[in-house]
């Protein structure tokens, strides 16, 4: 594609934008164009969109805040993106709430929303980056906590239905990282989230470094507000901010192997990590994994991997797409021949295999 200047449509509930720099719709930093960049204000507006011949005839790429994509060439299509808003307590159920979050809401803030009024449930998903409406795709979780834990429904726009529908927590049919709206990606526009928050839980505060910087808050009764605080403390200085050096948060999952497996490889390696995942499953760690194969603080040209956790693959400047994905490819190659095991990434790869 070139870089001409672009023409813009202007719609009460939509903007399109032709040839569009996808530049900053990435937390990775890395320069892409799309054919066509749909903005979405008002979610009835999608009935309108999906009747638009070009929504027919070209392929269709949903996205949000672009913080789980690797865009590895241009999207020869459609990128559409939810930029709707709106938070709301739907129903006070007395010992909880039932919470409605836009599609275009930043997901911290509907973690912070959700404190601010004495409901629990979200404070381990803290800093997060990423869209209320991509949370279920992906499952998002942290420090043993999962949002598919607090869905009630998701209401989306169903291609195949040609109408919106609502999906209860069971259709969304949630897994590790996985879910019904991320095996049929093109059959799904979100456009909110409903979440049922208690207003009070046993606090889930087990993982590494949680109690320690409870105790540098001088904390000893935590509230969920304190454990949000906690977890935003650890995550700030392990990660970096997407803002200063482009990233996409962990670019690995954790692979789930057999106990066989994974007893097999603790034997060799006694200071693995690994935890129950499931009947006969174990779940490793693949920041470990990645680190003991000297990946940590790796630099090829622009392409990296960060220097404070070496799940996170890292553009220091103008890395392409297909630098990184270069770089992906080398690390789950290094890992597979030292471990055997073979790591799988969380984001979505667009413009390769």
């Amino acid at each position: 594609m070139s870089d001409r200047p672009t023409a813009i449509v202007e719609h009460p509930g939509y903007t399109i934008v032709e040839n569009a720099s996808l530049l900053g719709r990435n937390t990775l930093q890395v320069a892409a164009r799309a054919e066509l960049l749909i903005d979405v204000r008002k979610p009835e507006a999608l009935t309108e969109l999906f009747a638009l011949p070009a929504l027919g005839r070209l392929p269709l790429l949903v996205l949000g805040a672009g913080s789980n994509i690797l865009f590895a060439g241009d999207w020869p299509g459609i990128v559409l993106s939810m930029a709707t808003r709106g938070i709301a307590i739907l129903e006070d159920r007395g010992d909880g709430a039932l919470v409605r979050a836009e599609a275009g809401e930043a997901w911290n803030d509907v973690v912070s929303w959700s404190l601010a009024r004495g409901l629990a449930g979200l404070e381990n998903l803290v800093l997060i980056p990423g869209l209320a409406g991509a949370s279920p795709i992906q499952n998002i979780g942290a420090y043993g906590t999962e949002i598919g834990e607090f869905i009630e429904t998701v209401e989306a726009y169903d291609r195949h239905a040609g109408r919106i529908v609502r999906l209860d927590r069971a259709q969304c049919a949630f897994g590790y990282r996985d879910s019904a709206f991320k095996r049929a990606p093109d059959r799904y526009v979100i456009s909110a989230i409903e979440l049922a928050l208690p207003r009070e839980r046993p606090l889930r505060t087990g993982y590494a470094g949680i109690a320690e910087e409870l105790a540098a808050l001088g904390v000893d009764t935590p509230t969920p507000a304190h454990l949000a605080e906690a977890i935003a403390r650890i995550r700030t200085r392990k990660l970096p901010n997407p803002a200063l050096v482009g990233n996409a948060g962990s670019f690995f999952k954790n692979p789930v192997v057999t106990t066989a497996v994974a007893e097999a490889l603790r034997r060799e390696h006694p200071d693995l990590p690994a935890w129950p995942a499931g009947e006969d499953t174990m779940k490793l760690a693949a920041a470990w994994l990645i680190e003991r194969c000297g990946f940590k603080g790796l630099r090829e040209g622009d392409a990296g991997v960060s220097a404070e956790h070496a799940l996170v693959l890292v553009n220091h400047g103008r890395a392409s797409g297909a630098e990184l994905l270069a770089l992906a490819r080398r690390i789950v190659e290094g890992v597979a021949q030292r471990f055997g095991v073979v790591l799988e990434p969380e984001p979505r790869i667009v413009g390769a295999s």
